[in-house]
């Protein structure tokens, strides 16, 4: 993911940068924090510190024990220029809250603390997200500042009306918040940024399908559909067009995520099917039934006092069918939900009698990592070996799985189409 610059200037708002800086890391973002000196009067540099792994920088003058580096990227082997070293590695620069003071020292050009000094030396874009009182907002030294700073192609997003600092006021002048920073920051990211699914077509799939027995009842799985919705989720950060087709949606899903609703193994196999084709990497995380009741009564099945005997007859192997029609350039991943020890075995045998290039595997006998659990821990199987992944939440298995698929694939987004 990307490598995020934030400038944490001076105001009660900078609290909130505390959170902007969790829900970036949480979407895989490295991040690396600069204050300005009164920003320190308000959060202290050990709360950024402790959420990025990374020091906190206020002057120009101070050492970088990173030397420059975000965290997770290799530290170089000499000393070079603070400011100059964290700007140029960065990948966007975002200042939340920006106040009315460092807005003016940035249109001016003024280079006074190491946030100013790396707003200078960046080539990225920058984002800022102002905050102050409404009367600061609507000066017109503030507007002439920030139409200026507009017409150097810095971003500037509108503050949030509502109350303010001062008590009993309120206006427009309110931090944006922290997630539609984050929005605004992985926009400008998307256009700016090389990502390795940039121009492909992801095809997912999720949830568990109901195979009706009657008007009323059906036979269905616990999958909740939650692994599938984080693969969609983590293919539309890395750049990706993604649709997914879910049986039975219980939750919401990212922006950016076509979501096609079904119900049965075939109209999943239908919905698949038709959308195939156009795609060019297929997650099969969904859990389709095995079995459908032979026959469909009309109405319902009335209880009379004897028991009940189901004729089932095995539904179509969805992912084996789709995987006999695929391209040499697509890539098919497959899902296998197996109960004890000798799953291993048989996911490698599902990865040729399928046809696909990778299988993942986990164990749903164990209820800390089965259905309906924020939590999983899988086995990437694949024709060169396995790839473990340890038990983690399922947005970081979902990155994990993604980041194998593109590996195999060699897909780098400089061959967008």
């Amino acid at each position: 993911m990307a490598r995020i610059l934030l400038g944490v200037s001076g105001g009660i708002a900078a609290y909130k940068a505390v959170e902007l800086t969790r829900l970036a890391m949480a979407a895989g973002h490295s991040v690396r924090v600069v204050m300005t000196p009164s920003s320190r009067r308000f959060i202290g540099a050990a709360t950024f510190e402790g959420i990025t792994g990374a020091p906190v920088l206020t002057s120009e003058f101070e050492e970088d024990p990173m030397r420059g580096a975000f965290p997770g990227d290799p530290e170089p082997s000499h000393d070079p220029i603070g400011h100059l070293e964290i700007a140029a590695n960065a990948d966007l620069m975002v200042i939340a809250p920006a106040s009315a003071n460092t807005i003016a020292k940035l249109a001016s050009g003024i280079a006074d603390s190491m946030l100013t000094t790396s707003f200078l030396a960046v080539g990225c874009p920058v984002l800022l997200a102002p905050a102050m009182n409404e009367k600061m907002w609507h000066a017109p030294s503030t507007s002439r500042n920030v139409e200026t700073l507009r017409q150097m192609g810095v971003h500037v997003m509108d503050p949030d009306a509502g109350s303010l600092a001062s008590r009993g006021e309120a206006g427009k002048g309110r931090l944006p918040e922290p997630a539609e920073i984050l929005s605004a920051s992985e926009s400008l990211l998307r256009e700016s940024v090389t990502l390795p699914l940039d121009g492909r077509r992801v095809l997912v799939s999720a949830g568990g399908t109901r195979e009706p027995v009657d008007g009323v009842r059906f036979i269905g799985n616990r999958s909740s559909g939650r692994m599938g919705r984080e693969l969609a989720s983590a293919a539309v950060r890395l750049g990706a067009d993604v649709v997914l087709v879910e049986a039975n949606p219980t939750g919401p899903v990212a922006a950016g995520i076509e979501r096609v609703a079904v119900e049965t193994t075939a109209e999943m196999q239908v919905a698949l099917a038709e959308r195939f084709q156009k795609a060019d990497l297929l997650l099969m995380a969904a859990a389709p039934a095995d079995f459908r009741p032979a026959e469909l009564p009309e109405g319902k099945l009335h209880r009379d006092g004897s028991g009940l005997v189901l004729e089932l007859v095995p539904t179509e192997d969805i992912v084996a069918g789709l995987s006999q029609g695929s391209r040499d350039d697509q890539l098919i991943v497959a899902f296998a939900a197996e109960w004890g020890p000798d799953g291993l075995s048989r996911a490698r045998k599902k990865l040729d009698r399928k046809g696909v290039d990778l299988v993942v595997l986990n164990d749903v006998s164990d209820p800390a990592i089965g259905f309906d659990s924020p939590m999983n821990r899988v086995c990437i199987v694949g024709r060169d070996g396995e790839v473990e992944l340890e038990t983690a939440t399922k947005r970081e298995i979902a990155e994990g799985i993604l980041d194998q698929a593109v590996r195999l694939a060699g897909w780098t987004g400089d061959d967008n189409r």
